[in-house]
C-alpha cells in the first residue's frame, strides 16, 4: 500500500509535473484517507469500496471540516484512484456516483436531555448483551468519544477506581473522566458480564459482540438503530448524534471550549466552535419562541 502512494507521489512530481503545494495537498489526503481506512479494518488502499469512500467523506464532516475541503478530499480520492486503475492494479475506480454538498453546512442533529434518558433507559439488563449494551451507550454519552475509539478501547484503558478511561489515537491520548451512572454501568460489565461473553480468555477488547470478539463499528450501529426504534425516537441518530450531544449539553451547561476541545480531542478549536454555533441557535430559536415581542 505504501509502495502504491509513493508511486503515485513520484507520478504527481515526475509526469504530472504538479506544484509542490498541490503534492503536498493530494498526499496529505490520500494518507489520512489510508489511516482512516486501516483504522476501519481494510488494510490495502486498492480494497476500498464505494461504501468506504462515502462513510470516509461522512467521517470528515462530522468531525467539523468545511465543505471546500470535504469536496478537495473527493478530488484527491478521485485522482489517485483514476492512477491506480491505469497501473493495472484496479480494474475500476471505487469513486463513482459519490457527490458532497457545495452549499452551506448544515449543522449535526443532537438529542435533547429528554430524548437522551428515553435512549439510555432502552437496554434490559436481564442478559449479558442488555448489560453490554447498556455499558456501552452510557460510556459514548458520557465521553463524546468517537465510534472508533469505542470499540477500540480494551480493558487496560478503564480505571474504575479513578473513574475515568483513556482514549489513544495516532496523535495523542486524552482521559476522560465517566459520571456515576457510567462507571456503575461499564463496572457492572466488566466484574459480572464480560469474561462470560470472551471467544479466549486472553481477548483485550472491552466490548465484544456475541461471538466473544471486539465489537465492530457495523455491530455498534445496528445496536444503535434497534434503541432508537424501541425508544421511538424519530431523529435520525448516528453514533456520531451522542458525539454531538455531548458537546452541546456541556456547553449549555457551562463547559469552556478549550476543556471541550480536549474532551472532544479537536487537534483545531475551530471544529469545537462549531458546537457554539449550535448552542447560539438554539437560543435564538427559543427567544423567537418565546418572547412575546419576537
Amino acid at each position: 500500500m505504501l509502495d502504491l502512494i509513493r508511486a503515485y507521489e513520484n507520478y504527481l512530481s515526475k509526469v504530472k509535473q504538479s506544484s509542490a503545494n498541490t503534492i503536498a495537498s493530494y498526499m496529505r489526503d490520500i494518507r489520512q484517507f489510508s489511516e482512516w481506512l486501516s483504522a476501519s479494518g481494510v488494510a490495502n488502499v486498492v480494497d476500498a469500496s464505494q461504501l468506504n469512500i462515502s462513510q470516509y467523506l461522512t467521517y470528515l464532516e462530522e468531525e467539523g471540516r468545511s465543505a471546500a475541503t470535504v469536496s478537495r478530499n473527493l478530488a484527491s480520492l478521485k485522482n489517485f484512484y483514476s492512477y491506480v486503475v491505469s497501473t493495472g492494479f484496479l480494474e475500476k475506480t471505487p469513486v463513482v456516483d459519490i457527490h458532497v454538498e457545495r452549499g452551506e453546512k448544515k449543522l449535526p442533529q443532537i438529542l435533547t436531555g429528554r430524548e437522551i434518558e428515553l435512549l439510555l433507559a432502552q437496554p434490559v439488563c436481564v442478559d449479558a448483551k442488555g448489560y453490554r449494551d447498556k455499558a456501552m451507550l452510557e460510556v459514548m454519552y458520557a465521553t463524546g468519544i468517537r465510534v472508533t475509539e469505542l470499540i477500540d478501547l480494551d480493558l487496560d484503558d478503564v480505571n474504575l477506581e479513578l473513574g475515568i478511561i483513556k482514549c489513544s489515537s495516532a496523535r495523542k491520548s486524552r482521559a476522560i473522566p465517566l459520571y456515576p451512572g457510567a462507571l456503575k454501568a461499564l463496572s457492572t460489565y466488566i466484574k459480572d458480564i464480560r469474561s462470560s461473553m470472551l471467544a479466549t480468555p486472553d481477548e483485550r477488547a472491552l466490548f465484544v459482540n456475541v461471538g466473544g470478539q471486539r465489537m465492530s463499528r457495523q455491530g455498534f450501529w445496528k445496536i444503535l438503530k434497534h434503541y432508537q426504534t424501541t425508544a421511538r425516537i424519530e431523529k435520525e441518530i448516528t453514533p456520531h448524534t451522542l458525539r454531538h450531544s455531548f458537546a452541546v449539553h456541556l456547553l449549555e451547561n457551562g463547559a469552556d471550549l478549550g476543556s471541550l476541545q480536549e474532551l472532544m480531542g479537536h487537534s483545531d478549536i475551530s471544529s469545537t466552535q462549531l458546537y457554539t454555533h449550535m448552542v447560539n441557535q438554539k437560543l435564538k430559536s427559543v427567544y423567537e419562541k418565546c418572547h412575546p415581542k419576537a
